[in-house]
This record gives C-alpha cells, structure tokens and sequence, in this order.
C-alpha cells in the first residue's frame, strides 16, 4: 500500500470491520441489471454511489473495480484539501467540497481524520506576490476564507520555515487559507464504502470493465466484465488513469493525458509541522500525518506516462527544496516514495457531466486536485447522473467546453494546482 501508512489497506479494513468483511465487499456475484453501474471504487465513484443511494433514492447500485477499492489514485495521494481556487467554476466546486468534508465524518459515521490546519502557499518573487494576492482578493469577492501573510507572520504560523534572506527561494509572503488541511486518504474510500453498502450498493472488486453494451439507438444497455455481462442503462465512469481506455469502448475519444504524480513520506517524528506547506515556485509541499510522517509531494512529471514511479530528478528537486525553506528536516530518513497516475485536461479542470453516448456519463480530468474534490465531486456527479442533466455546480465543467473553446484554465491559474 502506497501513501503515509505502514499497514496494508486489507489489514486495517478488515480490523475496522471486526475481522469479517461486509458481505458486499467479498466481490458477489453481480446481479442481472442495476439501476446504475459506477466504474471505478475510489474516492469520486464510492461517494458518487452513496449519494445516488442516499439522496436520489437509487436502490439496485454496482461499483465496479479492477482491483480492490481504495487501491488507485485514493491511497496515493498527498491528502491536502483546500478550495482557494482563482476562477469562479473552480472555487465554486471545490468550495462546494470543502463544505462537505467539514461534516463528512458525521455524515458517514466514520472518522475520515479530517483536519483543518491551514494551507499555506508561499510567496518566492514580486510575481508570486501579485498572483497570490488577486487570488486572495478574488476568493473574498467569492465567499472564500483567504489571507495574505507578511514573512513574519508566516513564520509565526509556521515555525519551521525559514525565512532568511540567503535562502535560494526566500520568503515574500504567503496566502493563507485556515479551513484547508488535510483528511486520511484511504479512510475517506472506506468510510464511503460503508455507509454506501449499509444502504444496498454492491462493491464488486477484482471485475475489470472489458466493454460497453449499446443498444440500437446507441444508448448504453450495460457493462462486460471479467465476471460476466451486467445490464443497465445508466453508466458512470470514475477512474482515473484508465478513463480514456473505458470511454474508447462506447467509441468517445478524450481530451486527456496521464502523468506520473509522485510524493515520498519520512520517518515518524514528534509534531512538528502545524499546517500545510505550500511552494508554487518549487512544486513541493509538505504536512504531517497523524502518524508523525512528513508527507511531501512533488510537481508531476513533464511526459506522459503509465509510470508509478517518475522520473528520480522529480522528487529529488523537491527534497532539495524543502530541505532549504525547511533546514531542520536535512537529517530525517525518507521512508519510501510512488507516484500516482492523473489525468489532466488541456485547461487542468475536470469533466463532470454526460457523453454524446446516452446514458454514459464520465467524471474524470481532476489532475492533482482530485482528492480535495472528491465529497463535491461525487456529490454533483451522482445528481448529473440521476438527474440527466448536469447539477448546477457541475454545469460549467460539461465536455463540450473543448468544442467551444469556453476553458476554465486552472493550468496556472490554481496556484501550484495541487
């Protein structure tokens, strides 16, 4: 299991079940049709199961996985959540998650370990300044908590940091955001895991989507799979990495690319890190996991590729970087590093919504800014796809945005887009 663990993901689930599994989770056979199949049993597509079953009354759900759930791009991710997004779109749904994840444990009955510490995103040149104070200034005009801190007051916020002068990247301020910080990135999975099959929704593991079922009329009539045909007319596709590979069967080409993504975690130490560390400049950050590992994740890598390991000039520019800004981390240890693999759009905003294909609809294209989405994004997405129509929050995130030209280009604009 890849991420700031060192226990297996089955090892913990099956302790955090009693030592038995929930009987869906033992990959049943899948039943004749389903009112609704989701492909993919990560973050976005548990969460866009649950919310079918509990908001739109949905009764007869499958999600469908490869391999096991948790097993992508949600056990292998940096965990940071925040929505101080510049574009009006973007802040919209991200603000629109950060609002769930502050009841999300309530809401499922299960700790996700959500923790708002702050998100802090430094400030290296008189260019980062101006960037980072419009995008401060344009968070208050949305609604958004966002401040600018002088090098003092990030110091004080963050005592680690260093802010001398010989520094390569000195300080120059920094954007604060105080209701950002982090969640358990698999606990998240597992936590709407169990609330989704507590009301009905089958997780069927170790079933690879091998095609897609029309009908004449060119609708969707269904999903084969490694375990045999299931019947439905109602299809969402949330997996990252493999999004392309899925919709090329329905015959819908996507405008995405995958990179390698990778992140490395230290030796456990004592608390040391208060708040999330953010560095446009660099393309590093850094937090502490509850467990005392420092969780420190990189830029993704300039090619595309399937490669969950990246290229090694990746992660070792960004441990040399944050050994600067923070010089008492040079003698710690790191403990293992991955890579995860993201799709990205040409404009870095995802796609949220329906396909020329009736009845096949596609959340995918989140980039590095999936896990901080995903309560909102499973939530606007089950809505799209119960509904037939795209929710609101949703709307502007539509795939024939790329016909049009209306981009929503967070490719820069998103500060790090992380």
């Amino acid at each position: 299991m890849a991420g700031p663990t060192s226990f297996s993901a089955w090892s913990l689930l099956r302790r955090a079940f009693g030592g038995s599994w929930p009987e869906q989770w033992r990959s049943p056979e899948p039943q004749a049709a389903y009112d609704a199949v989701i492909v993919g049993a990560g973050g976005h597509g548990l969460a866009t199961a649950y919310y079918l079953a509990s908001e739109h009354g949905f009764r007869h759900i499958a999600v469908l996985d490869k391999g096991w759930l948790g097993g992508g791009n949600t056990g292998r991710n940096t965990t940071i959540i925040r929505s101080n997004y510049l574009w009006d779109e973007s802040a919209a749904i991200y603000e629109h998650a950060l609002k769930l994840w502050e009841g999300l444990s309530q809401a499922l009955n299960y700790n996700v370990m959500y923790s708002p510490r702050g998100v802090m995103m430094l400030a290296h040149s008189h260019h980062d300044v101006r960037v980072f104070r419009r995008h401060v200034h344009a968070n208050r005009a949305q609604g958004i908590d966002n401040e600018w801190l002088t090098p003092e007051q990030a110091k004080a916020f963050c005592p680690p940091l260093d802010i001398g002068s010989s520094v390569r990247y000195p300080v120059m301020g920094a954007a604060l955001q105080r209701r950002g910080g982090i969640a358990r990135h698999d606990a998240v999975a597992w936590g709407y895991a169990r609330a989704a099959s507590a009301l009905g929704v089958d997780i069927v593991q170790n079933c690879e989507v091998t095609g897609i079922a029309r009908g004449p009329d060119g609708a969707v009539t269904g999903v084969e799979t490694t375990r045999g045909p299931i019947r439905t007319r109602k299809i969402g596709v949330v997996a990252a990495g493999h999004t392309s590979v899925l919709m090329a069967m329905a015959g819908v080409r996507m405008p995405l690319e995958s990179f390698p993504l990778q992140a490395l975690v230290s030796e456990p130490i004592k608390p040391v890190m208060p708040c999330v560390v953010m560095s446009n400049t660099v393309h590093a950050y850094i937090s502490q996991s509850d467990k005392g590992e420092l969780v420190i994740g990189a830029g993704t890598d300039a090619y595309t590729s399937y490669s969950q390991a990246g290229g090694p000039h990746i992660a070792a520019h960004t441990l040399e970087a944050i050994c600067e800004l923070f010089p008492a981390f040079r003698r710690l240890r790191m403990l293992r590093n991955w890579g995860g693999i993201v799709d990205c759009t040409p404009d870095r905003s995802p796609i949220v919504g329906s396909t020329p294909v009736p009845g096949l609809f596609v959340n995918c294209g989140w980039g590095t800014g999936g896990f901080k989405a995903t309560p909102g994004s499973g939530h606007v997405f089950a809505a799209t796809l119960a509904r037939g129509e795209p929710h609101p929050i949703a709307a502007p995130f539509s795939l024939d945005r790329f016909r049009t030209g209306r981009l929503i280009d967070e490719a820069a604009a998103a500060a790090v887009s992380h």
